[in-house]
């Protein structure tokens, strides 16, 4: 009698920073993986990445040099495996200025809606705050950001400047970006290889002309969607928000695309606005890798079926019905209203 051959098991290692592993790596979410056979396994980041393992497939969001000569150096000896995502890609979004630019190299139809950034220029030294000649074609207030976005605390921090005078107290470099009314709201759409949703949040109020002239200096905050406030009168405002129209399915289909392709990225996640003075006109305001999957709903199934797709890539067999990659099959778009 043949010996019965059980199925193989694929693994998928994970490298991330404690904080980062405690909200991802759930036990629904591991669970859920071990019934599809990917069995998720940490890896020590203090020993060497090629002395460990074997992995079919490895996810990460780890920074400095010494890790990425370790993915260099696991990826020159095992050739096949997949690394989610390369570290030059990842780059690209740790500074705020090149970041975007890739929003102005998308080529999608933009027929009914639009896609663009806000207004923005960087600030290298103190110096340039006070020359109108480089901050003089904004309009107030502006979103200050710092340019460096590594997901540090200090990265997150930002303020919602109302006046010019209060430019002086920032500290470069900095980058300076015109704050857009929006209806209080933030669509933050997550992207997971061929997946997408998006979910929305509440965001910073809109700023009338009478607020403007009536605000001195500046706000400061650190998330757009997770900011809270003081306010009795902004409290109200948020209770008495109409529930805001979702972005069309399909525009958001393609603009994930496109910056999946522009980026080179397989795991991140973009926030977009609407600007209220014109319905149709979308603006992506920051792009994030590897962002708080826990937050959306049904992460664990989205997860899954992307490690399963990695890992069954190119290979004749396709258990469970698992899609093959983003040339063999339309994307997939969840939106949900989850606040």
């Amino acid at each position: 009698m043949a010996a019965i051959i059980p199925p193989r098991r694929f693994v998928v290692g994970y490298a991330l920073a404690p904080k980062k592993q405690q909200s991802f790596i759930q036990p629904s979410l591991v669970g859920l993986a071990r019934e599809r056979g990917i069995d998720l396994v940490a890896i020590d980041a203090s020993r060497r990445l090629a002395d460990q393992g074997p992995f079919d497939c490895v996810i990460h969001k780890l920074y400095g040099e010494d890790w990425k000569a370790q993915l260099e150096d696991f990826a020159a000896r095992n050739p096949s495996v997949p690394i989610v995502d390369p570290p030059l890609a990842i780059e690209r979004l740790h500074n705020r200025i090149s970041m975007l630019q890739v929003v102005s190299e998308l080529e999608i139809a933009q027929v009914t809606e639009t896609i663009g950034i806000p207004s923005q220029v960087v600030i290298y030294d103190s110096g340039a705050l006070s020359n109108s000649g480089v901050v003089g074609a904004l309009h107030f207030p502006v979103i200050a950001k710092p340019l460096v976005a590594d997901g540090s605390a200090k990265s997150h921090k930002m303020s919602l400047v109302f006046h010019r005078d209060a430019l002086l107290k920032l500290k470069p470099p900095v980058v300076l970006q015109e704050f857009v009314n929006h209806g209080g709201v933030i669509f933050k759409v997550y992207v997971v290889g061929d997946y997408v949703q998006c979910v929305k949040r509440k965001s910073l109020p809109d700023v009338s002309e009478e607020k403007l002239e009536c605000s001195e200096g500046s706000v400061t905050f650190s998330q757009v969607s997770n900011m809270t406030t003081q306010d009795p009168t902004e409290v109200e405002y948020y209770m008495h928000l109409n529930e805001p129209e979702m972005p069309p399915l399909r525009f958001l289909t393609e603009i994930a695309r496109g910056l999946r392709q522009a980026l080179g990225l397989r795991l991140f996640n973009f926030d977009v606005i609407r600007d209220v003075k014109i319905g149709n006109r979308y603006l992506v305001i920051d792009i994030n890798y590897f962002p708080g999957y826990a937050k959306m709903p049904s992460y664990e199934k989205i997860l899954t079926d992307f490690f399963c797709n990695i890992v069954y890539e190119n290979k004749e067999q396709d258990p469970g019905g698992l899609a093959v990659g983003d040339n063999d099959k339309e994307s997939k778009v969840l939106v949900g209203n989850h606040r």
